[in-house]
């Protein structure tokens, strides 16, 4: 039985330490934003440390509801605490970047992370989850390439997609008096569909998986250590948490673990390869999710702990071999093993551990869910999930492995690596031989009760024979092994081409609709200004005869600088110049007015030639149409904001 203790400051947070430490790290010199981030996420873990079971902070908000900022059990231990020693190792791993952006965005997204975790009440939860996924943006970014602005730009608008999902759901929840979080299974209505897809977006459960293997391999490759860490298991966290028991996600784990592993095959992109088994190992977790046995969500559990160290280890090993070569191709690398041996050592114990190869963590994490899919009576379930196993050995340990680092030696020169990233990748490879070695040290912190034991002859000698299962093929048909350049079609080819072709569309009906609307605006404008300055023309009255004559001049010039869309400014001055010379011929007013109503013009033509030549929708040029999407998604947030006001206000 739990006590609750009372937590009574705010900054012993181990998120909000994060999330400060990156913000202050945007504001000082680059030796002092190194110590920063050692210190912060040093910080976190300290504070993670010090929480004991049962502990809450709880801070007011409006109409009389608290927030639960801190909630500690043994699930969010378990996730918090392995949070904050990657972002110490990530950190580490980052310590040689010059700027000051992928610091502040890293900290900030390791520390919401958290703040999802140690969440008690949905509000808390949906505001650190979107804080997650705008700071996670901006490690896409960082990379500053054309690729990684577009790819950017989609992992935006999917996650706003699977935000505003989780946030209406949250609003069903909170409108009807759950205002804490809890297992949502016993009634299947609107909120928990919603809540449910919002989750499985970013747990990347197909086919709402390619938002990850489209950004991740874009991103910095010391942001990609950061990615491939945290979204999805904060995902698998909540799915955990909140639909323990939802057998249909039994299938549907199933199913990631096997499309993941089917697209590693055919992938020749290191960090995308690496992506696409994320999928897969994430798959083994939402299988445990939907059996919902305490065997099983302890190993699911258990599994989401040894990934991110196995994965952010092999996520480095990538980044490594980038770093030195520049190839990102693994049929263009081959002979690294000896220019580049500790990273060779460091990816093969990642690889490893991916594979279930036992004395290694993976091992101990993978084979609950298997045996719990065994007890629990899900024969299939358990053959597919071993099949799995047999494509991650397959594509990790031996193509990767081989082609990479022991394949014909291309002759690529290999730059020097900064000695940080020697120091995070030994971190991780420790820790990933120490908890396979010594499985304990992950067990007693589980948060179900269970007895397995790992290291029993069946265990080991199932393993040993699907491994080399995975061996023989892959020498019987090695020639054929070596993974060809070609792009590998995916469910992003939907919104890559039918649906931006749709947008394409809707963007030139936004643009004719704007164009309409700015000529109606402004003669709604210029009669309002005539108005202002003569009243008298609501009545039909010609009050200021001169007056009137020199405005319908200035109007007639500036109509003829809208009309004649591509002129040049000084043709349309020379025109403006002859109505006025028509109409005035003689005045005294002349050059001071004419002077006027060039200028007028001039700033016409500009704003014409310049509306030409980028707002006009063209079908024969590849647009992106991102502008126009945003411009949508800014009215819908402003929208949701009213409508949360309207509720809770």
């Amino acid at each position: 039985m739990e006590v609750m203790i009372r937590m009574n400051n705010i900054i012993l947070h181990p998120g909000i330490i994060l999330i400060l430490s990156g913000i202050i790290a945007a504001l000082v010199p680059e030796k002092i934003r190194k110590i920063i981030m050692i210190l912060g996420p040093a910080g976190a873990i300290t504070a993670m440390l010090a929480l004991d079971y049962g502990t809450v902070l709880t801070v007011p908000f409006i109409n009389g509801i608290e927030l639960m900022l801190v909630n500690v059990d043994r699930l969010s231990y378990v996730f918090g605490m392995v949070f904050s020693m990657m972002s110490l190792i990530g950190s580490v791993y980052a310590l040689h970047n010059k700027g000051s952006l992928e610091t502040t965005a890293s900290l900030c997204y390791a520390g919401s992370s958290i703040g999802v975790t140690l969440a008690g009440d949905w509000l808390t939860l949906i505001f650190f989850w979107e804080l997650m996924a705008a700071s996670s943006l901006f490690l896409v970014w960082a990379n500053r390439s054309e690729k990684a602005v577009k790819a950017g730009f989609r992992y935006l608008l999917v996650h706003m997609f699977g935000g505003n999902c989780l946030l209406i759901g949250i609003i069903f929840k909170v409108n009807g008096g759950d205002m804490l979080i809890s297992n949502v299974t016993a009634v299947h209505d609107a909120a928990f569909w919603l809540i449910l897809l919002g989750i499985a977006i970013n747990a990347a459960i197909p086919p709402f998986h390619s938002w990850l293997t489209d950004a991740y391999p874009e991103a910095n490759v010391t942001g990609s250590v950061f990615l491939s860490s945290f979204t999805t298991k904060v995902a698998v966290y909540c799915l955990i948490r909140m639909f323990a028991g939802t057998s249909f996600l039994i299938w549907f784990g199933v199913a990631m673990a096997l499309y993941g592993a089917l697209f590693a095959i055919m992938e020749n992109d290191v960090r995308r390869l690496l992506s696409y088994h994320i999928i897969s190992q994430v798959g083994f977790m939402v299988a445990g999710v939907g059996i919902g046995t305490p065997l099983a969500l302890d190993g699911a559990t258990a599994h989401a702990f040894s990934h991110i160290l196995y994965k952010s280890l092999l996520f480095m090993g990538a980044g490594a071999i980038i770093t030195a070569t520049g190839i990102n191709k693994i049929n263009q690398l081959g002979g690294l093993a000896k220019k580049m041996p500790f990273v060779c050592v460091a990816f093969t114990v990642g690889a490893f551990s991916i594979s279930g190869v036992p004395l290694f963590n993976g091992f101990i994490s993978k084979s609950i869910t298997v045996s719990a899919a065994c007890e629990a009576g899900y024969p299939l379930a358990e053959l597919l999930l071993l099949v799995a196993s047999v494509g991650t050995f397959l594509h990790v340990v031996m193509k990767m492995l081989y082609f990479i680092f022991f394949g014909e030696d291309k002759g690529i020169e290999v730059k020097p690596l900064p000695k940080n990233m020697y120091v995070a990748m030994s971190i991780g490879s420790v820790l990933c031989i120490l908890y396979g070695v010594f499985p304990d040290l992950l067990y007693r912190f589980l948060p179900y009760d269970f007895e397995y034991h790992p290291f029993t002859w069946d265990h080991i000698m199932q393993y040993v024979q699907l491994l080399v299962t995975g061996v023989v093929p892959f020498i019987m048909y090695l020639e054929h092994m070596e993974p060809l350049s070609k792009i590998s079609l995916d469910t992003d080819w939907f919104y890559r081409k039918p649906f931006a072709a749709l947008v394409r569309v809707i963007s030139s009906l936004c643009v004719t609709v704007q164009i309409g609307l700015g000529a109606f605006f402004k003669s709604i404008y210029d009669g309002v200004r005539r108005a202002s300055k003569n009243p008298l023309v609501f009545i039909g009255e010609h009050g200021i005869t001169e007056y009137e004559g020199i405005e319908s001049s200035k109007i007639a010039a500036s109509s003829a600088a809208s009309a004649i869309s591509g002129t040049s400014a000084d043709v349309i001055a020379d025109n403006a110049e002859a109505v006025f010379d028509g109409d005035f011929a003689g005045n005294d007013i002349d050059g001071k007015l004419a002077a006027e109503i060039k200028e007028e013009a001039e700033e016409r033509a500009f704003d014409n030639n310049q509306l030409d030549s980028a707002d006009v929708y063209d079908p024969d040029k590849e647009r992106e149409p991102i502008g126009d999407i945003m411009s949508v998604v800014i009215f819908t947030f402003i929208a949701a904001a009213a409508f949360i006001a309207a509720v809770f206000m």
